[in-house]
């Protein structure tokens, strides 16, 4: 059986990005009439078949894609919990949602992914950080799109975020308030816009109890491809630590136990999230609860609204969340 012909192949014979073999074949501005007729000459020798036309102003698809990096499905118990909730939502509003997860190689190299390819999806939610480059790529493709658990400044694109800076905020003020001064962050804070924002609000809440910022007290969390790793305690142990996600926090607090620290007898902890590492920890985590059921019917509501054509400029919307006070402080 012949391979069917994908426009990335036809980007490869012509040594043109995809993007510019899309809107050839479309008949969108962005390139010249010559390449345009060599794009269409090429998809013609080579079979290529264009996949069906949308109907104005209807959806031709009824499916919604959710695009998400490897790193967040393979290493992070979070987004598969995001994800089911933007399908909920989805669904009552009589979409499907088709998740693709993004490789580093995709990512890297900016691919374009099958399903925007093949035209199989209606609109897009980004569902975690991932590069500028990649995202600038996709969304020339001019799907309605929205950005979800993350924003992006350049960009100006809508986007559904957690109250990271209050959040933050409010687990280190929970530590203050117990009496602890030695505070610590464990967060690649470069690795996402929410986990700088989350230790924005632990950078307020120190600086508010007229406490300074100590650098060798922000941790790392994960490597340069974002996968977690081990923390590496500072020489000087603060009394505290406040850690960007649930998960951090539970593997923090297993390590430190491993090296004879009792919880929260000699050191306190917290995470954020409130996802299922906070209750497995033993002891049970101090957290900041995310609301992701409302996370995630904002991010499908506003890109169905977007998709049906009505006018929509949200920016970021913000989602409040609330301290949940356990035994980890």
């Amino acid at each position: 059986m012949d391979k069917k012909v994908r426009m990335v192949d036809i980007a490869n014979r012509l040594g043109i990005s995809i993007v510019s073999v899309s809107k050839g074949l479309a008949g969108k501005d962005g390139v010249s009439e010559e390449m345009r007729t060599k794009i269409l000459a090429t998809a013609e020798e080579m079979g290529y078949v264009m996949p069906l036309a949308k109907t104005e102003g209807k959806s031709s698809s009824g499916n919604i894609g959710i695009l998400v990096a490897d790193r967040f499905i393979a290493d992070n118990a979070f987004y598969p919990g995001l994800y089911r909730q933007v399908m909920i939502r989805c669904s009552e509003n009589g979409y499907s949602a088709i998740m693709e997860i993004v490789s580093p190689e995709a990512e890297a190299h900016c691919v374009i992914p099958a399903m925007v390819q093949g035209n199989k999806v209606d609109g897009i939610i980004f569902m975690g950080e991932l590069h500028r480059n990649y995202l600038k790529t996709v969304i020339q493709s001019e799907l309605p799109y929205i950005l979800l658990d993350f924003y992006d400044e350049e960009l100006e694109a809508d986007s559904v975020t957690s109250d990271n800076v209050a959040g933050g905020f409010r687990v280190t003020n929970a530590l203050l308030q117990a009496g602890h001064r030695k505070i610590a962050y464990v967060g690649s804070i470069f690795s996402t816009s929410s986990i700088m924002d989350r230790y924005l609000g632990y950078s307020k809440a120190l600086l508010r109890a007229g406490i300074g910022l100590r650098p060798e007290w922000r941790l790392e969390d994960r490597d340069i491809e974002g996968k977690f790793i081990q923390v590496k305690l500072p020489d000087e142990m603060p009394d505290a630590f406040v850690c960007n996600c649930d998960e951090v926090a539970y593997n923090l607090v297993e390590q430190l136990k491993r090296k004879g620290y009792k919880i929260p007898q000699d050191v306190a902890v917290t995470g954020y999230d409130d996802h299922r590492f906070a209750q497995l920890c033993d002891p049970q985590l101090t957290t900041y609860h995310v609301n992701m059921e409302d996370m995630g019917r904002l991010a499908a509501t506003q890109l169905i609204r977007k998709i049906k054509g009505k006018r929509f400029t949200g920016g970021n919307t913000v989602v409040g969340g609330k301290l949940i006070k356990r035994k980890s402080i």
